[in-house]
């Protein structure tokens, strides 16, 4: 009897190591806090891998930039030192040049715009291109409308932009557009951003609302523009390689998994969206909310041109025009 309880027991242990050995764990990384809309993504991404691959495989979320900033990510992932990343646009280019056309400013009539292109044919078409660069596309997430903060004034229109030193994401075509705009612009990487506005290195950023409420830029910035200027997508990525590696039903769980996350991200922003200039207000910020943006995109008519050479006109249009 002790032998067969013996037995059973050793048995039970080595079913209970081997599945413990089966269990492959992930990281995954935003720049920004949990509480966020990038932090709801990545959270529901790693409950629905576990559970759509029966637990053998587990992502580990890392938060608020604690294995780097975006591009320190990115490159992470695209050498296959860490899985997973989910990103804004933002370095995007740097690694896949043909999504620098998604950062236009004024490209989007809205998010829902937005969203029908990236989950249509032009998105995918633009996801695909990831795979000859070490990367694995899952699917488009969202950073939202990008807006303009500042310690110094009230942004009204264009001539108010004109000598504000502001942070910008590491993007070419941001970059371009806000030198346009009479911008001096500071590219950083988003983890040094709060310093930067608190120090007055920089006079103001620019982000989506959910992105300024979940990084309390309230606390370093009094001026808040709806200036809705640039759509900025967000992106799941994983190492080409570690994709490759799985069995056909694990890619599928992978990429379910992301857009079960997409879901839960896009709902997330729309609930910043719905509530954020309320929240900005109450926590002292001065909000400007009705912007005449046919100002800015006139401002930007030169820097239009050149991007009308370097993209295409035929592909822009495709993109402003598509329903």
């Amino acid at each position: 009897m002790k032998l067969s309880k013996l037995v059973i027991g050793l048995s039970l242990a080595v079913g209970f190591m081997a599945s413990a050995a089966a269990q492959t764990t992930m990281r995954i990384s935003i720049s920004i806090a949990q509480n966020s809309h990038q932090g709801v993504a990545i959270d529901t991404f790693a409950k629905e891998v576990e559970k759509r691959t029966a637990g053998r495989y587990k992502i580990q979320p890392f938060y608020s930039g604690s294995l780097g900033g975006e591009r320190e990510s990115i490159e992470a992932v695209q050498l296959g030192t860490q899985a997973l990343a989910f990103s804004s646009s933002g370095p995007v280019p740097n690694f896949v040049p043909e999504t620098k056309i998604l950062d236009i400013p004024f490209l989007f009539r809205d998010k829902a715009h937005a969203r029908a292109v990236l989950d249509g044919p032009i998105g995918q078409e633009l996801l695909s291109k990831f795979d000859s660069k070490g990367f694995k596309a899952l699917a488009w997430g969202e950073n939202g409308m990008r807006h303009m903060t500042n310690s110094k004034r009230s942004i009204n229109g264009p001539e108010d932009v004109k000598g504000l030193k502001m942070r910008t994401m590491e993007n070419p075509v941001h970059v371009a557009a806000y030198k346009g705009l009479g911008i001096v612009t500071t590219p950083m990487a988003f983890p040094e951003v709060f310093t930067a506005l608190q120090q007055g290195t920089v006079d103001g950023q620019e982000n989506p609302l959910s992105v300024i409420m979940a990084s309390k830029f309230d606390q370093v910035q009094k001026y808040l523009t709806l200036t809705g200027h640039v759509y900025s997508p967000g992106i799941f990525l994983m190492n080409k390689e570690a994709f490759d590696k799985l069995s056909a039903a694990d890619k599928q769980a992978f990429l379910d998994a992301a857009k079960e996350g997409v879901k839960a991200n896009r709902a997330r922003v729309d609930e910043d969206d719905a509530k954020g200039v309320t929240e900005l207000r109450s926590k002292g910020m001065t909000v400007v909310e009705n912007v005449d943006k046919s100002k800015f995109v006139a401002m930007l008519a030169p820097v239009n041109a050149e991007f009308e050479k370097q993209f295409g006109k035929a592909n822009i249009e495709r993109i402003r025009n598509y329903k």
